[in-house]
């Protein structure tokens, strides 16, 4: 009697989205960490997207109908957050920073994965001298601190200072010349351990070309852990764009709005009692980055299988279905 295979079930829906499938598989204090952290990226994103409709003013504006807005006014009225030295309405500048900064952490991850992804392919599969040069090359800019190599890459691309596309352009290069060794770093290591696996020397027999090889057999399963990575990499996306913003090597004022040169310019406030015009843009700047870690960390350990085990094996789970029965089973022996 012949024994047919039994079909293999399909995973629910919500098991194969990523974050939605990680907080299935939480539990406990992970879970919480994680829903938090979530609905932080979720209110970034959705400011940053409707930042349009959502800001009372526009994020250069200094009057209205009735006239000049009033310099460091205090929070009230129809100025919610208050105002700065030159009249802006803080929280406009708030929300419409929420855009610059999504927007430069996109092109900043697009161009990071895209050269890293294609140096460590190239590196890992050819070899040799190649591979040499660039692990040196990639070493010795991970040596240097994350913010000195985006000021050098920020005053070499632009002088310093730009508009709203050139400025996003600049900041994202500059950020991408910090994440490119990370990127270059994993894939190679993947390339390298995939290249010694019985279906690429398969490949390799059959008389497949490299380039073949390289992006229909290897490139999927090397690139599995980006998503990761570029949740442990946002918030220092983030954080390298104040940064630059702070210093004043980041987009002009007047193009866009940037948390991190409001925070410059409301350092002479504090000591006169100003609060407002820092604590807002420093508090946007501290849940965006607490919210993206909190993601990256919860997905890290939610993908380590000892970790999770080990949470699991630690906390009470649920007993349903057939389990369910058979404890009541036991229960009533």
């Amino acid at each position: 009697m012949s024994i047919e295979a039994l079909p293999h079930p399909k995973k629910p829906i919500l098991d194969r989205i990523p974050v939605a499938s990680h907080i299935r598989q939480s539990v406990g204090l992970q879970r919480t960490m994680l829903l938090i952290g979530v609905v932080l990226c979720a209110a970034f994103m959705v400011t940053a997207i409707f930042a349009p409709l959502l800001a009372p003013f526009g994020f250069s504006q200094i009057s209205d109908d009735a006239g000049s807005f009033p310099a460091q006014a205090a929070p009230g009225g129809k100025h919610l957050l208050g105002t700065t030295v030159g009249g802006y309405d803080v929280l406009s500048r708030v929300i419409w920073g929420s855009q610059t900064a999504a927007a430069v952490l996109v092109a900043a991850v697009l161009m990071s994965i895209f050269l890293g992804v294609f140096l460590g392919l190239v590196s890992g599969y050819v070899g040799g001298w190649l591979d040499r040069v660039l692990v040196v090359i990639a070493d010795a800019i991970y040596a240097f601190p994350t913010l000195l190599v985006a000021i050098v890459m920020s005053i070499a691309i632009n002088k310093g200072q730009s508009g709203f596309w050139g400025g996003i352009l600049a900041c994202g290069l500059a950020i991408t010349a910090v994440f490119v060794p990370q990127y270059f770093r994993v894939i190679r290591a993947e390339t390298i351990r995939l290249k010694a696996e019985p279906f690429v020397e398969s490949a390799q027999v059959v008389g497949a070309s490299s380039a073949r090889i390289i992006g229909r057999h290897i490139l999927a399963n090397a690139t599995r852990t980006l998503p990761l990575i570029f949740t442990l990499n946002a918030s220092e996306a983030i954080l390298t764009l104040a940064g630059l913003g702070f210093l004043g090597f980041g987009i002009e004022p007047s193009s866009a709005a940037e948390w991190g040169f409001d925070l410059n310019k409301a350092l002479s406030d504090a000591s006169s009692g100003i609060w407002w015009t820092g604590v807002f843009p420093g508090l946007a700047i501290v849940l965006t980055v607490v919210g993206l870690t909190l993601v990256g960390e919860s997905i890290n350990d939610l993908n380590d299988p000892r970790l999770r085990g080990r949470k699991r094996a630690s906390g009470s789970s649920p007993v349903t279905g057939a389990n369910a029965a058979l404890a009541a089973e036991v229960r009533s022996s």
